[in-house]
């Protein structure tokens, strides 16, 4: 009995001696990619997957995502001069994978924000930001990576549903028209009444068929549109919220039955923030989750659940989005179709001179 107390002890011993030796990859320097040969305007993110070797070489490099096979090739470049500390377990060097950020618009930014060649030694990314970065790159690749990343405009399709107390009580057809990140038109029909509300950036107007009334939006509609561009997945996913919010690894969550959600936060600059959770098994988009004030004061907790994801020319996007409110389903989204990538005039965020040149439908 005393033997095998003394081998258990030597084992935790043992252990804790190993555990106090471990130490975490420590990325020292990591050079920006060379600047494009092409002009381009294109500007994005690429996502790389890359091998940190125990010998403190790097391995396999490879493009998770990009916004064209140009800026992939040159960070996938970059990323094989980099210089690290392996990471450490029990005291001997391990080799291990790390998703690698490069950011381009006009000229490089690396993940952590740098933006010209330190000589000196660069810090560790913060190990939770990794986290979140790297289910947002599982995320993207599972929604189509370079293909999903390189969509400029989006045409749905579909019926818009209001629910109370789990029952439909009204629903009307619309078509939605968005070039992202910030413009979009969105008709509604119902029973012949036709409903058009257009957004660009800080403005936007709305149109009434019914009583032929054209007239720019309140303040408080154009607070909204700007609210629901925060909380959508495009504007997590494609980055368009750098340089307004703050990135961050919450953990994981209880979804079905067996089964959990990895869950990352944006949080913007006023202090307003939205939750996205990830299934941990296909890396889908499953919920947001943010709190709004009400009209009447109250907070009201949202949520957006997103099902039924189809591919469409290699981008996957869901056919159902469904919105509760305070735990009470409210609404449903249900597209028919998604177009990506068609041309879309500026004409059709403008507003008309003369609400008789909306009474046509919109044709694209």
């Amino acid at each position: 009995m005393r033997r095998l107390f003394f081998v258990i002890l030597m084992t935790l011993l043992f252990c804790a001696h190993a555990l106090a030796q471990d130490s975490a990859l420590e990325i020292t320097k990591q050079p920006l990619p060379e600047a494009p040969k092409t002009q381009s305007d294109a500007s994005g993110q690429v996502v790389l997957r890359v091998e940190f070797l125990d010998s403190g070489r790097i391995g396999e490099v490879t493009v998770l995502s990009a916004p064209t096979r140009e800026l992939g090739k040159l960070a996938s470049a970059a990323a094989q001069n980099i210089e690290f500390t392996p990471e450490k377990k029990g005291g001997k060097s391990v080799s291990t994978t790390r998703t690698i950020f490069y950011e381009f618009s006009k000229s490089w930014r690396n993940g952590d924000g740098e933006s010209s060649d330190d000589a000196g030694p660069k810090p560790a990314s913060d190990p939770e930001t990794a986290k979140a970065q790297a289910i947002i790159a599982k995320a993207v690749e599972a929604l189509g990576g370079e293909r999903y990343l390189a969509v400029k405009t989006q045409i749905g399709r579909g019926k818009y549903s209001v629910m109370r107390e789990n029952q439909l009580t009204a629903f009307q057809s619309f078509i939605d028209v968005i070039r992202f990140p910030d413009l979009e038109r969105t008709e509604f029909k119902q029973n012949g009444r036709r409903t058009v509300q257009a957004n660009s950036g800080s403005t936007g107007w709305v149109y009434d068929a019914d009583q032929e009334i054209l007239q720019d939006q309140s303040e408080g509609q154009i607070a909204a549109f700007k609210q629901g561009i925060r909380v959508s997945l495009d504007n997590l996913l494609r980055g368009y919220w750098k340089g307004e919010a703050e990135l961050t690894y919450v953990g994981k969550r209880p979804s079905t039955l067996g089964r959990r959600n990895e869950v990352v936060k944006l949080v913007y600059k006023d202090g307003f923030s939205v939750e996205f959770e990830f299934s941990a098994d296909d890396h889908l988009p499953q919920k947001a989750i943010y709190t709004r004030v009400a009209v009447s004061g109250d907070e009201v907790k949202e949520e957006d659940h997103y099902a039924q994801f189809v591919d469409f020319g290699g981008i996957r996007s869901p056919l159902v989005i469904d919105r509760f409110e305070n735990g009470d389903h409210a609404s449903r989204i249900n597209y028919e179709s998604i177009e990506f990538n068609k041309t879309i005039p500026d004409s059709v965020f403008a507003k008309p001179g003369n609400p008789k040149d909306l009474k046509k439908d919109l044709k694209l």
